[in-house]
């Protein structure tokens, strides 16, 4: 794939990630976002899109969804780029001061300036610990939906009991060409979903559509390495093989700090040792927002990662323009800030 040569890269598409592109657009910076994730919001999507926020300037209350939507209006004058469901795997310094960078999906960068607002480390999948798992994934073992053309005439596992795995499995029924079964198992007969899609999985159930499997996956039975059956042991505590072909995984996501703890980076418990001066990371040009640094006096609040962001902006434009005098401009009066956001002639 293309080197894409840029003046800035941000690790992380949370809300300091996405107020980062902001302030760096107001330094006529322009950004790629990467995130591990297939969606932008990080943390604050993931774990609390729907629970209140009080302590956003301004305004008395946010749900997570709707600071992660104004966050994205805010910085749309500036249309940074967004590589989402990748990892930046590698970042190794160049000869010129700037940085290459890989993604897991083949992606490269040859960027000015690195900012990593990864929050506590990119999300993942949480893995089924069942001892043979690692060698299906990808294969028989899914932990994000599979191409519905290779479930055709298959047996089908969903395992899970979030709205995510309910409305899977409930899709894989209607799906056309369709699976020879679709089964959902949860280790109990509750379930974390809105009231009319539990109601509407019962509902497949009874007609037939659906298996509901309560109990715990145990064993993959393989036969030169594909997948035949599975042992689960029951709620009533029977051990029963169920042949299978296909199992998508709904567990959950967990933070994991990845490759960044390899790029030699100070660090501190797992967090990015910096600066309070510009948020530089122990590498010139490589910024840590968020909740992934460290500093004396560390608050890990969203607002604190806004400041972080600001002044990590300024410490970039010392580099990607370095003849250029910085100063304090705002955006109430400023007519070149105007002219960056796309205002100028508005009242």
């Amino acid at each position: 794939m293309r080197m894409i040569e840029t003046d800035a890269v941000i690790i992380g598409a949370g809300p300091v990630g996405l107020f980062q592109a902001f302030q760096l657009g107001l330094q006529d910076i322009r950004c790629h976002i990467v995130d591990a994730l297939p969606h932008v919001g990080g943390q604050c999507q993931e774990l609390y899109a729907d629970k209140p926020i009080y302590d956003i300037p301004g305004v008395p209350v946010y749900s997570g969804t709707e600071l992660i939507a104004n966050l994205q209006k805010q910085v749309q004058p500036f249309q940074p780029t967004l590589h989402l469901g990748q990892l930046v795997a590698e970042c190794k310094p160049q000869a010129d001061g700037r940085f290459a960078l890989n993604t897991s999906t083949g992606n490269q960068f040859l960027s000015k300036t690195v900012f990593i607002a990864a929050g506590v480390g990119a999300f993942q999948p949480r893995p089924l610990l069942v001892e043979g798992a690692t060698e299906l994934e990808g294969k028989y073992l899914h932990y994000g939906l599979p191409n519905a053309r290779d479930l055709s005439g298959k047996n089908i596992l969903v395992i899970g009991q979030d709205a995510d795995a309910i409305s899977s499995a409930l899709s894989f029924t209607q799906s056309s060409p369709a699976p020879k079964s679709v089964t959902l198992m949860h280790r109990r007969d509750v379930f974390d979903a809105p009231l009319e899609l539990v109601q509407s999985m019962r509902d497949a159930v009874s007609s037939g559509k659906l298996n509901l499997q309560i109990g715990q996956l145990t064993a993959f039975n393989t036969n030169n390495g594909v997948l035949q059956s599975v042992t689960i042991a029951a709620s009533t505590g029977e051990s029963i093989d169920r042949p299978l072909h296909h199992i998508v995984a709904f567990l959950g996501i967990s933070p994991k700090l990845g490759p960044i703890a390899q790029w030699e980076l100070a660090m501190q418990r797992k967090q990015l040792e910096v600066n309070t001066e510009n948020f530089s990371t122990s590498t010139k040009g490589i910024f840590a927002v968020g909740d992934i640094n460290t500093y004396p006096g560390k608050k890990k609040l969203i607002l604190c990662g806004f400041h972080e962001a600001t002044l990590a902006a300024f410490g970039a434009a010392d580099i990607v323009y370095p003849d250029r005098n910085t100063p304090l401009q705002y955006t109430t009066t400023s007519t070149a800030l105007h002219r960056l956001l796309g205002v100028s002639g508005k009242n």
